[in-house]
């Protein structure tokens, strides 16, 4: 699903555990860590999108986590051209994002990456929230600060 704009709808997960480190987790066959995120399907709302892909990609249910807060509006970033899809129509352009701070109030064993159809990551860690602004690609720094701003207060 892609809006008027070019924009793919989006949720990214921001998940703190009691000492407020967050989860960076690694794609598959990949130099590349991030906040698990995914699109929202259609009909589906943001809150709901956020559960299916923390299941999907972390192995866990709502039961496992404590939601904090999410983001006010939508973030955006636009994709590198080299990125782009020019033969599927409508072209994305990017993503827009809602962003949801978790805690886990399960034990991190729970943590499992063949939940979902195909594993997205392989790896995953507890970090200091700053690292994530300067480890992300280039073309979403300006998403996870912003996010981070917002959510930061609620993951302390």
């Amino acid at each position: 699903m892609v809006d008027v704009e070019g924009y793919r709808p989006n949720v990214g997960i921001v998940l703190a555990n009691a000492a407020g480190q967050v989860l960076w987790a690694k794609r598959v066959r990949m130099d590349a860590w991030q906040f698990p995120q995914g699109g929202i399907a259609a009909g589906e709302t943001s809150e709901q999108a956020m559960y299916r892909e923390l299941h999907e990609e972390l192995g866990l249910r709502a039961a496992d986590v404590r939601v904090l807060g999410a983001t006010q509006g939508w973030l955006r970033y636009r994709l590198p051209p080299r990125f782009l899809r020019r033969g599927k129509l409508p072209l994305c352009i990017g993503q827009k994002q809602k962003w949801f701070a978790l805690r886990l109030t399960a034990s991190e064993d729970r943590v499992r990456f063949d939940a979902g159809e195909q594993p997205e990551f392989d790896q995953w860690r507890w970090v200091d929230a700053g690292l994530p602004m300067r480890e992300v690609v280039s073309f979403k720094r300006d998403v996870y600060r912003a996010a981070l701003e917002e959510l930061s207060p609620l993951l302390a």
